[in-house]
């Protein structure tokens, strides 16, 4: 039988940026509306989707070999993972996950001492209370199955919640009075997975293919002809991620110059290139930048 190594992607709010990442590196996915169990066009990965609360104690237990999910959910079981890589990439935007300490704009809580004796509905219970512990603030927390911007402030005095943007808070006429932690995505392995050679190289390759799509975020490559007597100018009107590749045409005092920018710095360096004498100028998309 072939070699498969096990596998955990996030169900929920980060699985469809995950397939779409683990797309743009290269091995595609297949899920349907119930699936639990999704198919790939690598026959050497076993694919489960599960919560990313769950991940990483089934990771810890042994039970899978890798997977993705929040710092946040596999900080309780740190010890028992090996950590191969931050993955910044969100729900909706490119910002890191937050967890937050909520309560309505009149309330009177304006520091975690505050929260003394008070209630808090969270769906971090762990990740709540080991704050409180930091602080050594004594207050009930409960478990909130969602709806949480809701509890506050009929049913409790305080939230803890997630949030991107904190646009939602805002709308609610609710206030941040501290961040607990903030997550991106990791890639984890079990520490028994990680020390069997074969298990390693895969999950290794895949951390680089995913490192490399990332990379590539927001970055386009270009590419022009310009007067040789131009390129000084050029140069430093190029913001590039690295030292731009130079060459000679075979027309004489003309180089072809190629790079990498940020998008959307595309639109404001082009017309200037153009004014310093570039022609041919292209600009292309990126699917993987390797560093």
């Amino acid at each position: 039988m072939s070699k498969k190594l096990k596998i955990a992607l996030p169900k929920g709010s980060l699985q469809e940026p995950t397939i779409e990442l683990l797309k743009q590196s290269g091995f595609n996915v297949y899920t349907s509306d119930r699936g639990l169990r999704p198919d790939s066009d690598d026959g050497e990965l076993d694919i489960f989707l599960i919560r990313a609360q769950e991940v990483g104690r089934y990771l810890a237990q042994g039970f899978l070999d890798c997977g993705i999910t929040g710092l946040d959910w596999a900080s309780t079981h740190s010890d028992n993972l090996v950590d191969l890589a931050e993955l910044p990439y969100s729900r909706a935007t490119l910002r890191p996950t937050k967890w937050v300490l909520v309560v309505p704009e009149d309330s009177p809580i304006q520091s975690v001492k505050d929260l003394e004796g008070k209630r808090i509905a969270t769906e971090g219970v762990e990740i709540t209370q080991n704050y409180l512990d930091k602080h050594g603030v004594n207050a009930e927390i409960e478990f909130s199955w969602g709806a949480t911007e809701v509890k506050v402030p009929e049913l409790v005095d305080a939230i803890v919640d997630v949030t991107e943007t904190g646009a939602s808070i805002r709308a609610n006429d609710l206030r941040i009075v501290d961040t607990l932690l903030t997550s991106y995505p990791h890639f984890y392995a079990s520490k028994e997975a990680y020390a069997d050679s074969w298990k390693m190289e895969k999950m290794d390759r895949i951390v680089l293919m995913l490192k490399a799509a990332l990379e590539a975020r927001g970055k386009v490559g270009l590419k022009m002809n310009l007067p040789e007597a131009a390129l000084e100018a050029t140069l430093e009107k190029l913001p590039s991620l690295r030292r731009p590749t130079v060459s000679h045409l075979a027309e004489d005092n003309w180089v072809a110059v190629e790079t990498i920018i940020e998008d959307s710095v595309a639109r404001q360096i082009i017309p200037e290139l153009k004014k310093l004498g570039a022609e041919g100028i292209i600009e292309y998309p990126l699917s993987k930048i390797v560093l």
